[in-house]
């Protein structure tokens, strides 16, 4: 393999416009930056809503700085006719759009697929929605929390009797990205063979019943409804969550006999002679005595101490980290999925890192999570402005600079002061 090859991004030379907002698109967008493809922020003077919300450091949002890695960022008022002309000419050296804006403004703005792809006929246009372009729900807002509950993941989460619980993170948000990244890398191989771009449309929906595999398609193949079950398993016993010495918790499952002699051995234990527990349906019938004793056993060692213990014993154990254990977690240091990048206002910013390892092809953050119109006069010039109609088009506020987002903001907190 050439030097060339080897150094080489897998999407280098893509260019991808990310015309959305919070997670679900913007992520997708990410991905495919972390991949090599040169993505494109573009937002109004307002802003993406992920600027505004969560913990702040130094004016700039802990969830924006964490989900808009390997971006550049653009700032183009869309409602102008003027801002709509600066856009068409980005869109016409673009190979992906994303957008996750609903109608009547998609339209409005000129980032429909039939809009878009007036200026670059072969692009490769991603809709994200919360329940699909059409049907009875089609344009309706939604979120992850919503689709949570429409799929039913909601009944399923949480302690048998208890209430509803949502997912800790926003596991619809995510798995929905990864749709995004992996969409727009097939209908990229699909314009390879044919020369044609196409309209792509992913939702919320559709990506958590998709993740739903085994819960909902069991339920088609079966008619046997999943049961909410804890921590515990549907399928198998033990398998929880088992409290330690020094008040802290460790998972142990044994989803085979061969795993649950091993925690016999581990614990120092004879439950697998014991009639009560001797096969995985005599545990689970059992499943409250065996927790019980399990957790008398446990309860001997503190945490660190009991995992290696097991790990020792080939058991199918973790520890319950708090996120300051998580971002010291060794195996996830070597795996490089937390980074230091440096931050041309911030410093040194840690962000997580990119999911995939190339061998031949390496990728690696490279570029900060872009602030608001960092790189929009970097941008424009690329597509042949001059200096003064750069000028001229932030003077006008059909575009802005980070300066001029700097201005405004200030002059929005001097008028607060006042008012």
């Amino acid at each position: 393999m050439s030097a060339e090859n080897t150094t080489c991004k897998p999407l280098a030379g893509l260019r991808v416009l990310d015309v959305s907002t919070m997670l679900a698109g913007p992520y997708g967008a990410t991905l495919l930056g972390d991949l090599g493809a040169d993505v494109i922020k573009v937002e109004s003077h307002l802003g993406d809503d992920s600027r505004r919300l969560g913990a702040m450091r130094d004016g700039e949002c802990g969830p924006f700085l964490s989900l808009n890695r390997n971006k550049r960022d653009v700032v183009i008022d869309m409602q102008q006719i003027e801002g709509q002309q600066v856009f068409a000419r980005l869109a016409a050296t673009t190979d992906v759009l994303i957008t996750n804006v609903r109608e009547p403004a998609l339209s409005r703005l000129g980032l429909s697929h039939e809009q878009v792809s007036r200026h670059r006929p072969d692009i490769v246009w991603i809709g994200v929605t919360a329940f699909g372009p059409d049907g009875p729900y089609a344009g309706r807002p939604g979120i992850d929390f919503l689709t949570q509950g429409y799929c039913g993941v909601l009944g399923l989460n949480g302690e048998p009797g208890g209430g509803p619980v949502r997912t800790g993170f926003p596991a619809v948000d995510v798995i929905t990205s990864l749709l995004v990244s992996n969409a727009a890398l097939a209908a990229l191989r699909v314009r390879d063979r044919t020369g044609k771009g196409q309209r792509v449309e992913v939702s919320l929906l559709d990506a958590l019943m998709h993740a739903q595999a085994s819960s909902i398609g069991s339920y088609l193949a079966t008619g046997e409804p999943p049961k909410r079950t804890g921590n515990r398993s549907q399928y198998f016993a033990p398998s929880g969550v088992y409290p330690t010495k020094d008040g802290r918790h460790v998972i142990i499952t044994t989803p085979s006999e061969k795993f649950f002699g091993n925690v016999c051995r581990a614990l120092g234990a004879q439950w697998d002679q014991d009639p009560r527990f001797s096969s995985i349906a005599a545990r689970l019938a059992n499943h409250d005595e065996l927790d019980r004793v399990m957790s008398e056993r446990t309860r001997q060692f503190d945490r660190d101490e009991l995992v290696e213990r097991l790990i020792a014993a080939d058991v199918l154990t973790a520890p319950i980290n708090d996120v300051e254990d998580v971002v010291r977690d060794p195996q996830i240091r070597h795996n490089r999925m937390i980074v230091s990048v440096e931050h041309p206002a911030l410093g040194q910013v840690e962000v997580t890192g990119v999911p995939i390892r190339f061998y031949g092809t390496p990728c690696m953050v490279e570029r900060h999570p872009p602030m608001h119109g960092e790189h929009t006069r970097e941008v424009l010039a690329g597509l042949g402005y001059t200096q003064a109609e750069i000028d001229a088009s932030i003077a006008a506020g059909v575009t802005a600079d980070r300066p001029e987002m700097l201005r405004r903001k200030a002059g929005r907190k001097a008028r607060q002061r006042t008012g």
